[in-house]
Order: structure tokens, then sequence, then C-alpha cells
């Protein structure tokens, strides 16, 4: 009985069977495709977010500002070799035409208050205003004294029936536990708040009064740019107000639009006391501001667009995560294909020397570098990967002494191949099955890494558009739920997806499934 098993040969192991495998493992290769298009939506971020026009035709020359920067001299003719800061169509010549991305903002456009400000809310709030006494009788039904709001409920007060109460009262009085009580009437309450057993019986007793203005509490609210239609002041108005009060309120509209502020309204009743307050309130033009029109994704602390940061920094994630996986994989395949393949003393001095590089603390060393050179996508690589290799050359290791005693490396050396020859065109091909199933892995783990790094504020540089810089500025503002919702959502999507890739990898290059025994 025999167990057939794949054949050692010089070449790829991710071949045909292993191709057809994995597209036969569906959540893995349709994980890849949707990472596939992310990853192509963030190489072409200018094609989507742009503040610079991807064509503009000037007369007879066509320029492309988004992809490649223009000079003031190569669209106005004026002469100055300054960069082009501004395409607005105010800026650019008479008979000018442009074509710009869905979204007109890049990821370091500064946007204003003046951009937002005709998207600011405007909130009319009504609420009733409330009076509460409370009135002391003695044994004999007598009033004692009264507090709170006596003066609004004068007329209720001089009015208030102890009969109704005498006998609640006449429990209190004999000092016997009772439950809360209340009774309505002509829109005033009157309450006798519970009641517990003492060590005397209680000389008074109390009767609460709470009235309000028999109005229900009201709100509205809407866009100011919205508030130039006649009819948007009357939405925002309460209901059941007079002519002279409606008014007053329309004219609170219009100055917190203009100016941001207004003070409250009284509403009286008929008896000239105050029945209830209006408030008009300007949302606050500050940054961080919420998603608007144009803007779906929000604003950051800076005024810059989420969309385009998130956009642009998908690039950096993916293409910082490949690059240090490629360079990791290099310097893994080097270090472990060496150890492996000559083993004893080399395989003895170079894990040692793994161990010692591995202790040393990686966070204090980009500490120093970062403080020393300065935070750049390339430091940040050769830092990472320069750390990161021992565990692809863990794996390379351990396959390369697994198969440096086959016969076929035996007959790779009766042949007179050099070293290395045997080690990266017989051995290596046959050995790079869990590199291949680690790579989508390590991929999730780089771009995990390099967005932990950007939030604690070691990573890229603060201007470059990066997640966890906006997860860090979430941290700082809690109520910019869109700076925690989208970059979240964006992270979590594709290390899921990326996880998905690893395990559809790893089971199509996994031979036990595949295997038969006779």
């Amino acid at each position: 009985m025999k167990r057939e098993t794949r054949k050692h040969r010089s070449g790829a192991t991710f071949g045909s069977k292993a191709w057809k495998r994995f597209r036969a493992h569906r959540r893995g290769f349709f994980s890849l495709i949707a990472l596939a298009a992310l990853y192509a939506a963030g190489l072409a971020a200018e094609l989507i977010s742009n503040d610079k026009p991807l064509i503009l035709v000037c007369g007879n020359r066509v320029f492309f500002p988004a992809v490649h920067a223009c000079t003031e001299d190569d669209i106005l003719g004026n002469g100055s070799h300054l960069r082009m800061t501004s395409y607005a169509p105010e800026h650019l010549p008479e008979g000018s035409r442009a074509v710009y991305a869905p979204f007109r903002s890049g990821p370091d456009t500064i946007f204003t208050a003046d951009d937002i400000a005709p998207h600011r809310r405007i909130t009319v709030s009504l609420k009733p205003e409330v009076y509460a006494a409370g009135v002391y009788f003695d044994k004999s039904g007598r009033q004692v004294r009264a507090i709170g709001d006596t003066h609004a409920l004068a007329a209720e007060i001089n009015a208030l029936d102890f009969g109704a109460f005498s006998r609640r009262a006449g429990t209190r009085f004999s000092n016997l536990p009772d439950k809360p009580f209340s009774m309505s009437s002509g829109g005033v309450e009157y309450r006798m708040p519970a009641f517990e057993k003492r060590v005397s019986p209680p000389e008074f007793v109390r009767i609460d009064i709470v009235k309000d203005a028999a109005r229900t509490p009201w709100k509205a609210q809407l866009a100011a740019s919205l508030l130039k239609d006649p009819g948007a002041a009357e939405r925002l108005v309460p209901p059941g107000l007079d002519a002279g009060c409606a008014a007053e309120v329309k004219s609170a509209i219009a100055a917190c639009a203009a100016s941001g502020y207004s003070p409250p309204i009284d509403v009286l009743d008929g008896n000239g006391d105050k029945a209830a307050e209006i408030r008009v309130e300007a949302e606050p033009l500050s940054w961080p501001f919420r998603p608007v029109p144009g803007h779906p994704m929000g604003f950051d602390a800076a005024g810059r667009d989420v969309l385009a940061r998130l956009l642009y920094g998908m690039r950096t994630s993916m293409t910082f995560g490949l690059a240090l996986v490629f360079a990791t994989m290099l310097i893994g395949i080097a270090a472990g294909a060496v150890q492996g393949y000559f083993a004893g003393w080399v395989d003895i001095t170079g894990q040692r020397l793994t161990e010692i590089w591995c202790a040393l603390p990686f966070l204090y060393i980009m500490l120093l570098l970062g403080n020393t050179f300065g935070r750049g996508f390339g430091l940040l690589l050769i830092s990472y990967a320069i750390f990161n290799w021992a565990g692809a050359a863990a794996y390379v290791r351990a396959e390369f002494l697994r198969l440096r005693s086959r016969e076929f490396v035996d007959a790779a050396r009766c042949q007179g191949l050099s070293g290395a020859r045997i080690m990266f065109r017989h051995i290596l091909p046959n050995a790079v099955t869990p590199l291949i199933t680690l790579f989508p892995f390590s991929l999730v783990g780089a771009i995990g890494s390099l967005t932990m790094l950007d939030y604690l504020g070691f990573g890229m540089p603060d201007t470059a558009p990066s997640w966890g810089a906006l997860l860090q500025q979430a941290q700082a503002f809690r109520r910019a739920w869109w700076l925690i919702l989208y970059p979240s959502a964006a992270l979590f999507v594709v290390m899921l997806l990326g996880v998905f890739v690893g395990e559809g990898m790893r089971d199509a290059m996994d031979p036990r499934p595949y295997s038969r025994t006779e």
C-alpha cells in the first residue's frame, strides 16, 4: 500500500492544478477578486477623488493635471514657473474645458467653513415651561406654607381643596406607610409622595402642584441652504403660536442662519406667565464635520475629505503591505535557505544570531530612527523588513532541512552543481508551499502593523493619508462617528478578504485532500 505524493520538480508548486483547486474555493477566489478590485481603486484614486481636472483643454493644448503637475506658464502663459494651485473655473483661461473626477477633493485638500456653511443645520425646539410648588397642611387642614413657583401657581394654591386628600393625609398623620398618590384637574397635577413610617408622626403633610403649558415638546431642523425657500421657515415654526410670536421665531431663524446665534424666545400664556421657551440653534462650523452631499464620508479634524483619505490610504496600506511581504520573504528565504541547506554549525550560529536579533526592542528602534531621520514610507518599510523576516526564515529553514537529504538533491550534488544552484533551483521550488500559503496572512499582518504604527504616531508622516491617523482622530473626537465607522470598516473588510484568500490558498496547496491510497 502506498500513498501518491507530488513529484519533486524544479518549478512553481502553485501550478495549474493548484490554481484550479483555488478557483473551486469560491470564498477565497472571490475574495481575491474583491481585494484586487479594492487595490485597483486605490491605485486609480486620482480618477475617483481629486481636486484637479483629469483632462484640461486650453485652446489647442491638452493637459492632465491629476497625474502631471502643471505650472502657471503652462496654463495661463504668464511666464511664471510656479505650480498651478487652483483649477477653479474663474482661474482658468476663457474657453477652457475640463473633466473632473466624480468627487472634487484630494487627500490634502483643506476645506473652509464657507464650503460647509450651506449644509449647516438650523434646529428649532420648543420646550414647555413646567411650574412646581409644594403646599404644607397641618392636621386641621390649614395651609401652613408653600414653596416653589408660588407666584405662577398662586391661583392653584389658593383653590387647593384639602378635603380631596383628607383620607390620605389622615393615614400619614397616623404614621402609617402610604403609597404615592396623584390626581389631575384642568391641566394641573396634584401629587403626594410616598410615605414611610417614622419615629414620630409628622406634623405636616405636603401636596405637590405641577403645571405645564399644556404643550408637547417640539423639534425640527433644516439645512441652512434650504432656508432660501420662502416656505422653509414656515416648517420650522412650532404650531399654535400667535402671529407676533411666529414672526419673532422667523426672525430668529434668519439671524441664526446668518450669524450662528439667536437668544431664546419666551412664549407667554394668557396671564403673562412664561408658558414655553423656543430655542433656535445653528450647527457649529467646526472640524471634524459630518457627511454632507458631495462628501459622503465627512471631514477629518483638519477639514480634509475622509473619502479621499480612505482611497489614498488604501493605496498606501496595500502597497506597503505587498512591498513589506516581498522584502521579508526575500530576506527570510535567503537566511532560511543557508541555514537549512548547510545545517551544522552554520544552522546553529544562524539560529543564535536570529534569536539575538529578534530580541531587540523594535518599537524603541523605530522611535530612534524616526526621530533621527524623520518618518517616511521608505524608512518604515526598511525598518520593518529587517525585523520581520524571522518567521519566513523559520519556514524555509524547516523545509530545507527536510529536503536536503532527498534523492534529487543527492543527484544534483553528483552532477557537480554549485550549492547556490541546488538551493535556489532545485530545493526552493519544492519548499515554497508554506510561503505561498503564508503570503496572504503576512499581507494582512503588514497592513495591520502599518495602521497600528500610524495610530500610535510612529508610522507615516502626519500629512500622508492613513487609516491609522483617521482612527487616532476618532479617539480625540468621540462625537465624529464617521471617523470611527469608515476607517474601521475599510480595515476590517481588507483584512477579512486577506484571511479568506489565505484560507483558499492553504486548502489549494494542501495535498492531503487530493491524494489517494492504493
